[in-house]
């Protein structure tokens, strides 16, 4: 209890008592005015008067300070200055026998300090949350108010309690997705419009209130879960349900390395990618986690995954190129751990390493050898192949399957003549007819002719040899066709001869008619005799 607010109750009791006993001749004792009201270290003038009608003493009882500004017969006038808080000043008379009446002075002040105390960095929708506010100071305490305020809306009113010292005000609030940045504040009103003077607020700085959903579920971690050495792959980590999603922040890490990774946020939900290259220190059974925060809470997931080194195998020939009849050494090998097994060798026992020797021919020519690895990684058996191509060489072929050596065709039909040698390097191949040395038409013989008919000499040449082979193409034809055609033309010819010489014995005997009639008409002239004039 602040100091001179109970010292004045016994005074002011006595002037109650004095008030109520009549003195001399009914004389009182007044004051004015009865209640004042001053901000604090502020002044105010008090009228002390008496209605006794003798000589009397009159004075003002306080403890505050006063000076007598004016006097008259039965009254003076005190001022008093520096009031620091409420008081009770009397006025008292001595008429005989003494009468008082004392009087209200009440000190008003606004708080020093209004303040909200700090809220949480982050609140959960859905929980509740308080507003605290501390006020400091401030009078008269009755009409002093305490709002809490969430932008303009109040939401809590409540009088300031007890004594003008550092009191708190608590009010419960629901937190919601649309306080989400929303300003609270807290204001004082001193409302002494009841005594004639205003209503007086200070209000606090505005906090801001960021408000947040974390789901309880898990993140979503994708991965595959085994990786080779040095491959890159893509990691992706998303949440939904989020609020507000573009606040939430994600973290991939591997092997306890934070990963540099990209957010992609939507409305309520967020994806994080990162492109992740493992190296070999890496090798084996790793931890990768995504960290999602939000609001200072974590959701975390973790998932192991096995980075592995598995090499392709090594297929050797102990020479690439050789020649015919060499003894060529074919070997696969890997690293320890795999099994490996190669072409144009059996089954065995399961081994990193295989070989085997052939003796090289014509056939192994461009005859390609596979090496497969196989490597069990985390239970998923995984493989890698390698081939290796042998090249032969050798003399020139012409065989019978290749240039057979005997044609029998008919004249005029479609026919396609094949003859092809064989070798590495690729032998130059030439066909001539015996006797003409006419080539071989090798190829479309669209329609076979009998001049083509014969015997040919082909010859393949390499720098590895030369081989030949004789090759015989037969035409055949129809003989009675060839009669009927001479009939034919016999008949065509004689039929045009006969008619050539009718042609000519008419045209003969039309002149010698025509001759004969002119001459028949040149005598008949002669001798016809002439007309006298």
């Amino acid at each position: 209890m602040a100091p001179g607010t109970a010292c004045p109750a016994l005074p002011a009791l006595l002037a109650l008592i004095g008030a109520l006993l009549p003195g001399p001749g009914g004389a009182q004792t007044s004051v004015h005015p009865p209640e004042a009201i001053i901000p604090r270290g502020g002044s105010v003038q008090v009228n002390c008067s008496t209605s006794c009608d003798q000589p009397s003493t009159l004075g003002l009882e306080t403890q505050l300070t006063k000076k007598e500004v004016a006097h008259g017969a039965n009254w003076k006038v005190f001022e008093l200055s520096d009031v620091q808080e409420d008081s009770h000043p009397i006025c008292f008379a001595n008429c005989d026998k003494q009468t008082m009446a004392s009087m209200s002075l009440t000190v008003y002040w606004f708080p020093e300090r209004v303040e909200l105390l700090p809220l949480p960095r982050w609140q959960p929708v859905g929980e509740n949350f308080t507003l605290r506010c501390q006020v400091a100071g401030g009078t008269p305490r009755d009409s002093l108010f305490v709002v809490l305020l969430r932008g303009e809306e109040e939401l809590s009113r409540q009088p300031a309690p007890g004594e003008p010292a550092e009191v708190e005000v608590t009010v419960p609030v629901l937190a919601g997705r649309d306080d989400h940045l929303a300003n609270f504040s807290c204001r004082t009103d001193l409302d002494l419009r009841p005594q004639g003077l205003g209503l007086f607020q200070n209000i606090s700085a505005p906090r801001q209130l960021r408000t947040f959903v974390l789901p309880e579920i898990l993140p979503c971690l994708g991965t595959p879960r085994i990786i080779e050495v040095g491959t890159q792959w893509a990691v992706n980590c998303t949440l939904d349900g989020l609020f507000p999603a573009a606040e939430a922040k994600v973290g991939l890490t591997l092997a306890e390395q934070k990963l540099d990774s990209t957010s992609l946020y939507s409305k309520d939900s967020v994806l994080a990618t990162a492109n992740v290259k493992a190296n070999a220190a890496q090798e084996g059974t790793q931890e990768l986690a995504c960290v999602v925060t939000l609001g200072e809470q974590d959701r975390i997931w973790k998932e192991n995954v096995t980075l592995y080194s598995f090499p392709p195998p090594s297929l050797t020939l102990s020479e690439p190129e050789v020649s015919e009849g060499t003894v060529v050494t074919v070997e696969c090998e890997a690293q320890a751990g795999v099994v490996v097994s190669l072409s144009g060798l059996p089954p065995g026992h399961p081994a990193p390493r295989a070989q085997f020797q052939l003796n090289a021919s014509a056939a192994d020519h461009r005859r390609s050898f596979l090496c497969s690895a196989a490597l069990d990684v985390a239970g998923h058996l995984l493989h890698k192949n390698q081939t290796r191509e042998l090249r032969v060489l050798y003399g020139p072929r012409l065989d019978q399957r290749d240039c057979p050596g005997n044609w029998t065709w008919k004249e005029g039909s479609q026919q396609t003549l094949r003859c092809q040698a064989w070798g590495n390097p690729a032998p130059e191949l030439k066909c001539h007819r015996k006797g003409d040395g006419a080539l071989l038409p090798i190829g479309d013989l669209r329609p076979v002719k009998r001049e083509v008919a014969g015997t040919y000499l082909c010859q393949a040449q390499s720098p590895r040899g030369v081989v030949t082979r004789e090759v015989v193409l037969n035409v055949t034809y129809d003989q009675n066709n060839m009669v009927i055609i001479i009939l034919v033309a016999a008949a065509v010819i004689l039929g045009a001869v006969i008619g050539a010489t009718y042609l000519y014995n008419r045209q003969r005997k039309i002149q010698k008619y025509r001759l004969q009639k002119a001459q028949e008409a040149a005598a008949m002239k002669l001798n016809t005799p002439a007309t006298p004039p």
